[in-house]
C-alpha cells in the first residue's frame, strides 16, 4: 500500500468515527443550521434616518423639507401629551416641544424655552448631541444660521448612504464560530484516540508520523472548511470574489486545525476538551464581535490571528475589496495557520511519543 493511500485510509477512518460521535455530528449539523438562520432573521436593509417626535404649533415648511434632505425627519405630533406619550413608550428616543412664539423671542432678542424629552435608556453623550442639534434648529427657525464656518472629514470609509446591514455585519462572525466548532470536534477525536493508544498502535503498521498527521490536518481542514462554504453559499457570501473567499476560508480552516491539534496536546478527556475549547473559540470570536459592535476592543484586536480572518472576509463580501486590498490580511493568517500547525504537531508528537 502506498503512502497516498496510507493517509487517505486514515482520513476514512477519522471522517467514520467523527460523524460516529452523536454529539458532535448533532452540533455540526445544528449548528450550521442556526448560523444560517440566524443570517436570514437579522435585518436585511440599514435605516440612516434620524426621527423625532416634534410638537411646534409653527414649523416652516421649508425647515422640514431641509432637514429632510440631511436625513433628519421631524414626526409631528399633535399636542405636548401625545408626544410625551409616544417617548414614553420607546416609540421615540426624543421629543422635541417648541414653544409656539419662538421666531418672535428669536427676533427680539430673547431665548426662547425648548423641552427636550429623552427615554430613560438614552446615552448621555447622546442627550448632549441632541441638545447641540436642538440648538442649531433654533438658530435656523430664527433665520440667524451659527456665525462659524465648518469643514468635515471622514475618517475612514465613507459610509453615508452605504451602511452595511447587520446581518452582513455578522456573517464574519459566523464564519469563525463555524471554523471554531470544528476544533472542539478534531481535538475531542485526536484526544481520546490518543488515551486508547490508537494512535501509537497506527504506528506499527507502514504509516509514518508525518503521514499520520497529514491525514489529521487533512480532515480538520476538509470539515472546517465544507461547511463554511456551505455557509457563505447559502448566505450569498461568495457572490464577491469567490475565489478570494474561498481561499481566505481555507487558510482559516487549516488555522483551526492547527489548534485542535494544540487543545487535543493538552486536554485529557471530552470534558477537558470542551473546556480548553470553549476557552480558544471566546478569544478567537472576539474580533468578530468587534464587527459588530466598532468601538469595543482597541488596537490588541490585532493579536489574535482570526482578526486576519474576520478582516478580510469583512472588507471582500461588505466592501468588494480585491487580492491586493486584503493581502496582508492574506499573509498573517496563513503565518498564523503555519505557526499552530506547526506547533500543535510538536506538541501533540510530544504526548503520544
Amino acid at each position: 500500500m502506498n503512502h497516498g493511500r496510507i493517509v487517505l485510509t486514515v482520513v476514512a477512518k477519522d471522517l467514520n468515527l467523527y460523524f460516529r460521535n452523536r454529539f458532535f455530528a448533532f452540533i455540526t449539523v445544528l449548528g450550521l443550521v442556526f448560523y444560517i438562520a440566524a443570517y436570514f432573521l437579522m435585518p436585511r436593509t440599514v435605516d440612516e434616518e434620524l426621527t423625532m417626535a416634534i410638537y411646534a404649533p409653527v414649523m416652516p415648511p421649508a425647515l422640514a423639507e431641509a432637514l429632510a434632505e440631511e436625513g433628519v425627519v421631524l414626526d409631528s405630533q399633535p399636542s405636548e401629551e401625545a408626544l410625551r406619550a409616544a417617548v414614553a413608550s420607546g416609540q421615540y428616543q426624543v421629543g422635541v416641544v417648541l414653544p409656539p412664539d419662538m421666531t418672535e423671542q428669536i427676533a427680539a432678542g430673547r431665548r426662547p424655552t425648548v423641552q427636550l424629552y429623552f427615554t430613560a435608556d438614552l446615552p448621555p453623550e447622546f442627550g448632549e448631541v441632541y441638545i447641540m442639534f436642538v440648538r442649531e434648529l433654533a438658530f435656523l427657525i430664527g433665520g440667524e444660521p451659527l456665525n462659524i464656518e465648518t469643514q468635515e472629514e471622514v475618517l475612514g470609509p465613507d459610509m453615508a448612504g452605504q451602511q452595511v446591514p447587520p446581518r452582513d455585519r455578522m456573517l464574519p462572525l459566523l464564519a469563525v464560530f463555524v471554523l471554531m466548532m470544528e476544533t472542539l470536534g478534531m481535538a475531542s477525536l485526536i484526544s481520546s484516540e490518543v488515551e486508547a493508544g490508537t494512535l501509537q498502535a497506527l504506528l506499527v503498521t507502514p504509516l509514518t508520523v508525518p503521514g499520520l498527521f497529514l491525514g489529521k490536518l487533512i480532515t480538520g481542514t476538509g470539515l472546517a472548511f465544507v461547511q463554511t462554504v456551505l455557509l457563505m453559499a447559502v448566505t450569498g457570501g461568495l457572490m464577491r470574489e469567490p475565489l478570494l473567499i474561498l481561499v481566505t476560508l481555507l487558510l482559516g480552516a487549516v488555522m483551526v486545525t492547527g489548534l485542535a491539534f494544540l487543545v487535543a496536546s493538552v486536554a485529557r478527556d471530552f470534558m477537558s476538551v470542551i473546556g480548553w475549547g470553549i476557552l480558544v473559540v471566546v478569544l478567537l470570536a472576539i474580533p468578530g464581535i468587534s464587527v459588530l459592535l466598532p468601538g469595543l476592543v482597541s488596537g490588541w484586536i490585532r493579536l489574535l490571528p482570526s482578526h486576519y480572518l474576520v478582516d478580510a472576509v469583512r472588507r471582500v463580501v461588505n466592501f468588494g475589496a480585491g487580492w491586493g486590498e486584503v493581502a496582508s490580511s492574506l499573509v498573517l493568517l496563513a503565518a498564523s495557520a503555519a505557526v499552530f500547525v506547526g506547533v500543535g504537531m510538536a506538541s501533540l508528537r510530544r504526548r503520544f511519543a
